[in-house]
This record gives structure tokens, C-alpha cells and sequence, in this order.
């Protein structure tokens, strides 16, 4: 018989088992059956909606033809692929491999994931699954009772908590998002980083004028010149019209392509060469990973950057274009222009990259564990809050350091002139306008995070719809 969504029993031809091969696996597989049958009848008597949905689930993720009905062959195939994940799962929670779990191992498990339990809740995970009172699983234990639940939780939260690709703040350090298995196997990936690009694309074409004026106050406030938003709004317009407003928005848009790919292509090896292929990594791992991986991309599109900052602070007439820009610095300054203020950009993407995580990850586990009840799904307004909260203090966190690369990425090299180092520079602002000299053009740069954060989500979901990305 064949099972269908609404957990009916229906006749069909494809249940007689003719083949003898079809009849090993009916035997090898189907032997959990009575296992399954006895420890969730008890428990799901009392509560036939559950129940209805647990087999809604098997349904979901066995049917490959799509006709709403799981037949023997696509029961025998779930089986059989649901194993093989069971197995891994139950190696890297192995850690002693001793073909047995504890409960240290548990805890250890979801602590390198971020999460957090007491040894009370470990042992209640224990007790679920342990049939023989020894307080710990071995292999048959674990797939026994896992092997007739779709393991979808993890997959579920990676395909929903999406955070870099999603989110475009103008900032590059982030570290980057995992994609599922299923993902990669299909060639979604790629479909969400174009989508994600095109919304970054956007997002920093609306906040433009606002990033302007940021670049501009890092460079030119002080004590002595004062410069306040709508002060700086006006300035820009007298001086180039309101065109001048996206000046450096260009090449800042042009950019994202290749970093994005860059550092998508350098995180993939990283996570080999360290050997982590799982899944899902830690926050630690995913912290090392993503900031080699971000550094790697930096340091290919850096020039990028500094031409960036002098287009942004240019005159009128100064340059006609970004290749006449690169031209005039290579001409009168050498190649070395071009990486002005690498080192705090390099020394920046730790703090930014590990806060932004660090804060995500656990405002992620709170709402998991709190409601996250029948679905991983956060809903738009956790998502948005959730990231505009962990990007607003990442970039609080490495803010001084970004000030310094600009104003680096600013100085033009004269013949015979002095060049002010990173920490030369940090002392001589410090000793001019104190410790908040640091922080000039914070509060367009916080302005722009909302409007940033909410544009490239609302894009980023229409361009998944138009290039065929499924959300589940």
C-alpha cells in the first residue's frame, strides 16, 4: 500500500514486490517498522495532529514523483538515504569514537554549533533515545529512533537564517553564509548569490548619498571644521549638483561580483583544507573560515576600495571616469596607492566579522529555542531585526579602524612628503580631537543600516522568485 499526505492508506500497483532485490531492501530496512510503531503510538495517541504531521513530513520527503503518495520504492530509497545521513550526524557527535553517545558528547556537540544546554537537558535528550538504561546511544539506538524522522531541522535553519547573502550594508567583512547539501546539488547556490548581489546592488544605489557623506566626514571633520548631515547634504549639492551625491557609487556596485564570488570560492576551500566538510560548522570554524575567506577577497579587489574613497571625495572635473581616476594615481603616486590602508582593513575584518556573527548566532539560538516550534522560518521582521542588529554592532566595534583606512586611502602621496602610518595617524587623531575623533561620519553610517538592511531583503526575495529560487 502506498501512503499519502493525509496519512490514508491507498491501493496501488507499485506496492506488489516482485524483484528479488526490492525484497532485500523491503527486509533490511523495514525492520524498524515495529520499533517506530511502538515507541510513537503511545506517544502520539493522545495527539493525532502531530501524528498526521509526522507522516505529512515522511510523505514530503520521500516523494520524488510529486503525486502526493509515498510508494514501496520511494519508501525504500528515504530509508536509505535518511541512514546515510544518520550515520554522519551520529559520527561527528561521536567524539570519542567509541560507537557510543554521552551526554558530555551532546553538550560538547551543540556547544561548538553555539548553543548551550545544562547536563539536566542532555540527559533528557539521552533518555528519549536510550532503550537500555545505560545513559548512553549506540548506532542502533540512534537510527531506530531517528530513522522515520525527516531530518530536516539543520538544513531548515541554514536554508532560513541566511544573513550575508541577504543583507547588504556596504560592508564587505562578513562571514559567509552556508548553503544546504540540497543546494549545492542543485545549483541554488549560485542562484542566491546572484540574487543576493543584484540586492546589494540596489541597496547601495538608494544609500549612496548617505555612504558619501560618511567618506566625507571621516575625512574632512574636525574640532575646527565642523560638519553636520544636512550641512554636508548642502555642501555636496552646491559644490556638484545632486548628481554628486552618488559620486563612488560606480565601482562600489561594480565590486560586489567578484568579492562575493571571490570569497564564496575561497571560504568552499578553506572549509576542505581545514577539513570541514559537514554540513553545518561551528561558530568558531565558521569565524576562522570566513574571515581567511574575507581577507583573501579583500586583498584580490582592494584597489577597488581606494579608488572607491577617491571617487567619493573628488572635485568637480576632478576625474571623468573610474579608469582616468586609476590612470592619474598609478601616474602620480605607483602601484603602492592602490593599497593605502590595507593593514586596518585587514585588522578590521576580525572585529567586524566575529561581533556581527558572534551576535546573529546568539539572537538566532534565542529565538530558536524559545519559538521555533514547528518551523525554522523567523519571519521577515526576526530576520530584519535580527540583522540589522548584529550588523549595527559589528560595525560599532571596528568603526576606528575603518576611519583610519579611509583617511590612509585619502592621503595623496606628494614627492618628498611625509606618509602617515596606521598608528601615526590613530595617535595624531586621538591628540587632536579625542577619543570620539575616531568616530566621525557615525551617525550617517548608522542611518543608512535600516533602509540598507530592509531594501536588500525586499530585493533579494523578488529576484529569488525571478530566478527560480524554491524557499523550501
Amino acid at each position: 500500500h502506498a501512503l499519502n499526505s493525509h496519512g490514508r492508506r491507498e491501493h496501488t500497483s507499485s506496492c506488489t514486490v516482485n524483484e528479488p532485490r526490492e525484497i532485500t531492501m523491503a527486509k533490511t530496512h523495514l525492520q524498524v517498522l515495529p520499533v517506530f510503531v511502538a515507541v510513537s503510538v503511545p506517544i502520539f495517541s493522545s495527539v493525532p495532529q502531530l501524528f498526521l504531521l509526522l507522516l505529512q513530513k515522511i510523505v514530503k520527503a520521500g516523494d520524488k514523483d510529486l503525486d502526493g503518495q509515498l510508494d514501496f520504492e520511494e519508501f525504500v530509497h528515504y530509508l536509505r538515504d535518511h541512514e546515510k545521513k544518520l550515520r554522519l550526524v551520529f559520527k561527528s557527535l561521536d567524539k570519542k569514537n567509541d560507537g557510543r553517545i554521552d551526554s558530555q558528547e551532546i553538550m560538547q556537540s551543540l556547544r561548538d554549533l553555539g548553543v548551550n544546554i545544562s547536563e539536566e537537558q542532555a540527559e533528557k535528550i539521552l533518555k528519549s533515545m536510550d532503550k537500555n538504561g545505560t545513559m548512553t546511544i549506540d548506532w542502533n539506538e540512534w537510527r531506530d529512533y531517528h530513522l522515520l524522522h525527516p531530518a530536516d531541522n539543520i538544513p531548515e535553519i541554514i536554508l532560513y537564517w541566511k544573513h550575508s547573502t541577504i543583507f547588504d550594508v556596504g560592508e564587505s567583512m562578513i562571514v559567509p553564509d552556508e548553503f544546504t547539501a540540497e543546494e549545492k546539488k542543485t545549483g541554488m547556490w549560485w542562484r542566491h548569490l546572484v540574487a543576493g548581489g543584484g540586492a546589494g546592488a540596489v541597496s547601495r544605489t538608494c544609500t549612496a548619498p548617505l555612504d558619501r557623506l560618511k567618506v566625507l566626514m571621516q575625512v574632512h571633520a574636525s574640532k575646527s571644521n565642523s560638519m553636520r548631515i544636512a550641512g554636508g547634504f548642502s555642501q555636496m549639492i552646491r559644490e556638484g549638483g545632486v548628481r554628486s551625491l552618488w559620486r563612488g557609487n560606480g565601482i562600489n556596485v561594480i565590486k560586489i561580483a567578484p568579492e562575493s564570488a571571490i570569497k564564496f570560492m575561497a571560504y568552499e576551500q578553506i572549509k576542505r583544507l581545514i577539513g570541514l566538510n559537514q554540513e553545518t560548522l561551528g561558530i568558531t570554524e565558521r569565524l576562522v573560515a570566513g574571515s581567511l575567506a574575507g581577507a583573501i577577497a579583500q586583498s584580490s579587489i582592494y584597489p577597488m576600495e581606494v579608488l572607491k574613497t577617491r571617487l567619493a571625495l573628488r572635485k568637480t572635473g576632478q576625474y571623468s571616469g573610474i579608469l582616468n581616476c586609476a590612470k592619474h594615481i598609478l601616474q602620480k603616486e605607483g602601484v603602492a596607492a592602490f593599497y593605502k590602508g590595507y593593514v586596518p582593513n585587514m585588522l578590521g575584518i576580525i572585529p567586524y566579522a566575529g561581533i556581527d556573527l558572534a551576535v546573529y548566532e546568539t539572537l538566532k539560538n534565542s529565538w530558536l529555542q524559545r519559538y521555533a516550534t514547528d518551523s525554522a522560518d523567523p519571519g521577515v521582521f526576526v530576520l530584519l531585526a535580527c540583522g540589522t542588529t548584529s550588523s549595527t554592532c559589528g560595525q560599532l566595534a571596528s568603526y576606528p579602524l575603518a576611519l583610519v583606512r579611509t583617511r590612509m586611502q585619502a592621503q595623496a602621496t606628494l614627492v618628498g612628503g611625509p606618509q602617515m602610518t596606521m598608528s601615526g595617524l590613530f595617535r595624531h587623531i586621538v591628540r587632536t580631537e579625542g577619543a570620539m575623533g575616531l568616530y566621525r561620519g557615525l551617525a550617517p553610517n548608522f542611518m543608512k543600516v535600516i533602509p540598507s538592511v530592509s531594501i536588500s531583503y525586499v530585493v533579494y526575495e523578488y529576484l529569488k522568485i525571478a530566478l527560480g529560487v524554491q524557499s523550501k
